[in-house]
């Protein structure tokens, strides 16, 4: 008989562990109703084709109704997808994910005249639009942002093709969010006394952290053997993602797929391969957390499956969920009392849904919708879900300021920032918890919790994006990306990320199978972007105190209103620079020989 607790079905969990998902619409009837009406816009809209650049008026009116779609369409998919995320097994929640897909592809196509006719505007005609309607402004930056898309739009007649394919184009992640999230199933783990632990993508880390490293290799070895039953079926999952972004790139004209994700959040390509470069003249530190975990475990051969486990005997209890929301609030004291208002409303009313539930979606992840944000959690009490609290409610605050300060056309922020606000909390938090303790025991944990965040952040993220930089030019160049070629790939980059003193267990050749982030189109170095981000700004808000949060919160309220490089420098640091990310490796070293001083006694 297993030794852990069943997973509860959705009905079971209490409704204040819920997110107030009736913020959005009380009921599905008023989701349906929006939506008709979306779609009335969208007929709308496309009566504007030929029109936007007879005057001034006429933009400013697209310009309005655009914003108006957006409002009804960022709900009504909210709305979706947050049900769908809570129980992807329920065929209404897919259905109407379907339906709002359905329409926003069809809004694509709609509209697609915009772009070609905005760029027929010559800067004359424009200069004489601001000039006689100043509400236009507001629109300025938007508009710049599709000038620079000039070289790389199509046709009329092309671009609707493009935004009609935009449906088959989701066909593979959306495949793979349902085989990972709804379909796959695992046998149960095995601790050193025979007892069963059942094994899901919530309890996998927990498991993995566990002191027996019975359970922890049953764990590890059960999760990878069923991916990897699977391993034909997922290769060509992710090769149609990656095909299907090459096709989309060469139809514009880019480069490649990376140019051409890059271009869109206008960050240039050589902030994705500085941090490759900068993490590859670090590599002597992770091999010196590799021996320093390896020493103190104990152990002859140190494997895949003991990187999560803490290195500090009797530092994994429970965290109580009321607990870690205390802990996290009074961690952020340091941004003072507007950020943690915000902060205590998001506590106080539902915005996260916080426990797993048999068929919810894995994982963590925040959603700004325009009434509030959506935090969705697995939490699991361990030091780790607190830090996934601190990270997710840091892109909740995010996306509220975003959202109150700038206008719809300029709310949404690009991927390259979000996880610099998620991840300076979790800075912050971990030098609050440092500056509790001088007890040698503890602090060395957290230490090591803050060491596994370089491991897994700003290490683990970048192998990642190594990987999806190598496999679409792997891609690109022809080469099949079966399931023998991308696990080849990946185990040569976890020899060189973790270095001669680990066991590459074959297992850990398909770990690849399991990364959800490998479908969002080059996201992952963001995590590692963002995280040295972060570890400079959480240090400038510690040393400078209101005038560095004063900047901190005018990048937060920023929206997309200028380029990512510019928000951050508004913040106080310069991304486009290799320094941030040296300095936090710098950091690490030091963490490092802290780490090793008192444990080598």
């Amino acid at each position: 008989m297993s030794t852990e607790k069943r997973i509860r079905e959705r009905a079971e969990i209490p409704e204040k562990d819920t997110w107030a998902i009736e913020d959005l619409y009380p009921t599905a009837e008023a989701w349906d109703a929006d939506h008709e009406l979306l779609k009335e816009k969208i007929r709308e809209a496309a009566a504007f084709e030929g029109r936007l650049g007879e005057s001034a008026d006429t933009l400013l009116a697209f310009g309005e109704l655009t914003e108006q779609i957006t409002l009804l369409a960022e709900n009504l998919y909210n709305y979706a997808q947050r049900l769908s995320d809570t129980d992807t097994r329920v065929p209404e929640n897919q259905a109407r994910m379907g339906q709002i897909a359905s329409t926003l592809v069809a809004a694509r196509a709609a509209t697609s005249f915009e772009t070609p006719e905005l760029l027929a505007l010559d800067e004359e005609t424009l200069r004489a639009f601001f000039e006689s309607e100043p509400r236009l402004e507001k629109y300025r930056r938007y508009l710049n942002s599709v000038l620079r898309m000039r070289p790389h739009t199509l046709s009329r007649e092309q671009e609707a093709l493009l935004a009609s394919a935009g449906e088959m184009a989701n066909a593979p992640g959306d495949i793979y969010g349902l085989f990972n999230n709804a379909d796959l199933r695992f046998p149960d783990a095995v601790d050193g006394s025979g007892e069963h632990h059942s094994l899901t993508h919530g309890t996998y880390i927990s498991l993995m952290e566990n002191p027996d490293r019975a359970l922890r290799k049953s764990a590890f070895e059960t999760l990878y053997h069923t991916y990897d039953a699977f391993g034909n079926t997922v290769a060509a999952v992710q090769q149609a993602e990656v095909k299907q972004r090459r096709f989309f790139a060469q139809a514009r004209h880019f480069g490649s797929s990376l140019e051409a994700s890059l271009f869109r959040t206008e960050v240039p390509v050589s902030v994705y391969t500085n941090l490759i470069d900068t993490v590859h003249a670090n590599m002597d530190k992770m091999e010196r957390y590799v021996a320093l975990r390896k020493r103190l475990l104990g152990v002859d051969e140190l494997h895949m499956y003991d990187l999560y486990t803490p290195l500090i005997p009797g530092t994994s209890e429970h965290i109580p969920f009321d607990q870690a929301k205390q802990t996290v609030y009074d961690a952020l004291a340091c941004m003072g009392e507007e950020y943690r208002a915000i902060l205590k409303e998001g506590f106080d009313n539902r915005w996260i849904d916080v426990y797993e539930n048999a068929g919810k979606r894995s994982g963590a992840y925040s959603a700004g919708a325009m009434v509030h944000p959506y935090v969705l959690l697995n939490y699991s009490g361990t030091l780790d879900s607190q830090f996934t609290l601190a990270h997710e409610m840091g892109h909740a605050i995010h996306s509220y300021l975003s959202n109150r300060h700038q206008p719809v056309i300029d709310h949404d922020y690009v991927i390259f920032v979000a996880e610099v606000a998620s991840t300076c909390n979790e800075a912050l938090l971990m030098q609050y918890l440092l500056g509790k303790t001088q007890d040698k025991k503890q602090r060395a944990a957290l230490i090591n919790h803050f060491l596994e965040q370089y491991r897994s952040t700003l290490y683990r993220q970048t192998m990642f994006a190594e990987f999806e930089m190598i496999i679409g030019r792997l891609e690109q160049e022809g080469v099949t990306l079966t399931r023998q070629v991308l696990n080849e790939e990946y185990r040569k980059l976890n020899r060189l990320y973790f270095g001669p003193d680990i066991v590459l267990d074959p297992e850990i050749d398909c770990e690849w199978m399991r990364i959800p982030h490998f479908y969002y189109d080059y996201y992952v170095f963001q995590y590692a972007t963002g995280f040295s981000a972060a570890i400079a700004l959480s240090r400038r808000i510690l040393e400078q105190g209101e005038p560095a949060v004063a900047d901190y919160l005018r990048f937060l309220s920023g929206g997309c209103s200028a380029t990512p490089i510019d928000l951050l420098k508004i913040a106080g640091v310069d991304m486009s620079s290799p320094e941030p990310i040296q300095k936090a490796l710098d950091l690490f070293g030091t963490l490092l020989d802290e780490m090793e001083q008192p444990t080598a006694e």
